[in-house]
């Protein structure tokens, strides 16, 4: 009888058993959901490199068909294919845009260096230019170029 009451009372957990339990999940998540992030802002950055170089070939297939770049206003524009003429789809069949949701610190879609890539092409005549500077933004640290704004010029990463 003493062994019945005995298996009965040791039926369930208790509770600083639960707690260890429950506190290592916790941990463990977490440490996944880190992770999960992490890998989320590499993939957005490739993204954003791939875009880049694809978009950069094109330009230099439009400066050996036309012998100069395409032209912007003073001071760029954001890389569209209203913005940057005879991209689509004579050399892209169609214009990169930045992936969202944007990383930190490139928390906004307008403006030169954020969540976008943004084209500037020197004016020399003839509505062509001599050479081009698009500028983007990165959310972590991809080959070798840390998070922040950064530029692709002459097919050269800076």
């Amino acid at each position: 009888m003493e062994k019945e009451i005995a298996i009965k009372k040791r039926g369930g957990f208790k509770l600083i058993e639960l707690l260890v339990v429950v506190a290592i999940i916790g941990l463990l998540s977490s440490i996944i959901l880190v992770s999960v992030i992490a890998a989320k802002i590499r993939a957005r950055d490739a993204k954003r490199l791939a875009d880049l170089y694809q978009f950069s070939k094109a330009l230099e297939m439009y400066f050996n068909d036309n012998k100069g770049y395409p032209t912007a206003p003073a001071g760029g524009v954001l890389l569209s294919a209203a913005n940057v003429a005879n991209m689509v789809p004579n050399y892209l069949n169609k214009m990169p845009v930045a992936p969202i949701p944007p990383d930190l610190p490139c928390s906004d879609a307008s403006g030169k260096g954020n969540n976008n890539y943004w084209y500037e092409g020197d004016f020399t005549g003839n509505n062509l230019a001599s050479a081009y500077t698009i500028t983007f933004c990165l959310g972590g640290t991809t080959s070798n170029l840390g998070p922040g704004t950064h530029f692709l010029s002459g097919g050269a990463l800076h």
